[in-house]
């Protein structure tokens, strides 16, 4: 306990430093021509700023196309300027939404990610021409070598030219900012970071971040200190264990005040848990435009947890970690 307790500490400062309050704006700043913005982190060293909430590109893609469109509406009324998406997402749905009702007309105002799931040079390639073409727009912001899955995938995509084409597009504008993701195997990630140490060619990185990872294969231990040494932006993603926090699907509409695990904590507090760690985004998937406001409303709601709060909610659910049932895309070998 009295390490975790170190370690939680460890992070608090980092955490800190990464808000820009409402204040540090001014009353322009912190609002654009849609109106009030969500407060903003810094995005590691690239000195961005980004919205602590980030709308996720996977439903965009599965849902309707109304309800994808309303939930990009909903987005940005509720403040969000950071959008996610890939290329794999239902084939490269999601991207076309994007294309089709956000950037026409709000890409002066967003920050936009996307990604590859290529295994070489060229299907990275195709994979960033099809992403522009899709997107309509000429440079991506945060472009990602995603999902990642062992130490030996890492570096067979760099034998294989991964980073070398990633960063002949940024030399010609394509990309602005370079990162990764995965979320099986946090000794993926610490492989790419090693393979990466003397180029130090990431800007950000994304992983699943929440209470139940501190105790199961933990990404927040073994690889948000290691990235925030090389000052990278931390994306956390699966905070509600992609779903699986609820017994069964169907409760994820999360419309009433019925506790996330049934006797051991709520969606504010998981949500909350998250933003008081060290990360710059928290990407939320939502099929309607009534989840995307309700995490809008968590987000302004947000009150920094002490550590003495973080460790308590941490062992409310340690024996369900242990199991490693909820967080079943975690896999020690592929």
């Amino acid at each position: 306990m009295t390490d975790r307790r170190t370690f939680l500490k460890s992070l608090a400062g980092a955490t800190a430093a990464l808000s820009l309050s409402n204040a540090a704006f001014g009353a322009k700043s912190n609002s654009d021509r849609l109106g009030e913005v969500l407060p903003k982190r810094k995005l590691g060293r690239t000195g961005e700023y980004v919205t602590m909430l980030g709308t996720g590109g996977y439903h965009v893609g599965w849902t309707t196309e109304r309800d994808a469109q309303e939930v990009i509406e909903a987005s940005l009324e509720g403040g969000v300027r950071f959008f996610d998406t890939a290329e794999s997402y239902s084939n490269g749905t999601s991207e076309e939404r994007y294309g089709k009702f956000l950037t026409p007309k709000y890409r002066d105002l967003i920050f936009l990610m996307t990604k590859s799931t290529g295994k070489d040079a060229k299907t990275v390639q195709e994979h960033l021409e099809g992403s522009l073409r899709r997107l309509k727009v000429d440079q991506i912001d945060l472009y990602q070598v995603h999902s990642i899955t062992t130490p030996e995938d890492v570096d067979n995509r760099i034998k294989e030219g991964v980073l070398e084409v990633l960063l002949k597009a940024k030399e010609q504008g394509k990309i602005k900012y370079l990162g990764f993701t995965g979320h099986q195997n946090p000794f993926a990630h610490t492989r790419m970071l090693e393979r990466t140490k003397e180029s130090d060619i990431f800007d950000a990185v994304l992983m699943p971040v929440n209470v139940l990872d501190q105790t199961y294969y933990s990404f927040t231990k073994n690889v948000i200190p290691k990235a925030l040494d090389r000052n990278m932006g931390i994306l956390a993603m699966k905070s509600l264990a992609d779903g699986r926090f609820f017994a069964k699907k169907e409760k994820a509409n999360w419309t009433s005040d019925d506790p996330l695990i049934p006797n051991y904590l709520s969606i504010k507090e998981a949500m909350h848990f998250v933003w008081s760690l060290p990360v710059s985004v928290l990407i939320s998937g939502n099929e309607n435009a009534t989840f995307m406001r309700e995490k809008v409303a968590l987000a302004r709601s947000f009150a920094r947890l002490s550590e003495e709060q973080k460790m308590a909610l941490i062992d409310k659910v340690k024996d369900i970690a242990l199991t490693g049932e909820l967080e079943y895309f975690k896999k020690k070998s592929v």
